[in-house]
């Protein structure tokens, strides 16, 4: 495989913010996150919901796009869309964080909106293909795609329960992201990986980590996340079944631990990258 774009995601390089605490946002302005990850060699990042908010409030989608485009950015994703597929309270709160999503796809020109599954296990996979259907619909007015990530704790979990809900074969934007923690934490062969249709695999996400796993998973999947290189995963291997699939879009790279987080913001962007863009020599 040619070497590829890389995707700073957003917790790569958010410093000092996670998931789990508070609100999440980076103690890093968004212009100095740009800036440290194209110096770095990075050609897309990530936004949360929260940090769009709050640089929408401070640049405006004007200015987002325009620090976008001085620095080379190919690629602005914007995660993670929860609860898209519900109803009640929770859909009522979801569609507020959807149309901010999607607006700021429009102007801005995002690469993708990454979406996750029900962790409550309470939707049935077919009611959630009805629902990705009509978001992808909606994504693709905004000019932009929808990518499903595999998580082992939501009820889209594995290939099968992925593709039962991505693969309508006439949705055009819009497919699996499959982040290799979670391909491992999930116990999926690489050689499945493999043998997925190329045309529902959306986006790709690099990190490393031990073999042994640490319960809960979610809290394990934002704290012990390596540098590629650096844990006990096969990345080479799992870039070389991508290939198999023939995919040839940016790799995203999210790193999510203690020590990542305590990283200044140059050393976050710059040994990422470096040790992420080795993998595809081995």
């Amino acid at each position: 495989m040619s070497i590829p774009d890389l995707i700073a995601s957003y917790w790569t390089i958010a410093g000092d913010a996670s998931p789990l605490a508070g609100n999440g946002l980076s103690p890093h302005s968004f212009r100095d996150r740009v800036e440290v990850a194209a110096r770095a060699g990075f050609r897309g990042i990530g936004s949360s919901h929260a940090d769009l908010v709050r640089n929408v409030a401070q640049y405006g989608y004007a200015g987002i796009k325009a620090i976008l485009d001085a620095n080379d950015m190919r690629y602005f994703e914007i995660e993670a869309l929860l609860d898209w597929f519900a109803d009640g309270d929770r859909r009522r709160r979801s569609d507020v964080v959807r149309d901010e999503m999607l607006r700021a796809a429009e102007k801005v020109g995002a690469y993708q909106i990454k979406i996750v599954g029900d962790l409550y296990g309470e939707w049935s996979i077919a009611q959630m293909a009805d629902a990705y259907r009509l978001l992808c619909m909606q994504a693709m007015s905004a000019g932009t795609r929808i990518s499903l990530e595999l998580l082992p704790f939501t009820n889209i979990k594995d290939l099968g329960s992925g593709l039962a809900v991505v693969g309508d074969p006439s949705i055009k934007n819009g497919g699996l992201l499959l982040d290799i923690w979670h391909i491992n934490r999930g116990r999926i062969p690489y050689s499945q990986v493999a043998k997925l249709p190329g045309q529902f695999v959306a986006a790709i996400e690099l990190n490393d980590g031990p073999q042994d796993i640490v319960e809960p998973l979610l809290t394990e999947s934002v704290e012990r996340r390596e540098l590629c290189g650096e844990g006990d995963f096969d990345v080479p291997a799992f870039i070389t079944s991508l290939a198999a699939v023939g995919y040839q879009g940016p790799f995203g790279v999210e790193i999510l631990s203690p020590k990542n987080r305590e990283r200044s913001l140059a050393d976050a962007a710059r040994l990422t990258f470096a040790s992420t863009i080795r993998q595809f020599a081995s």
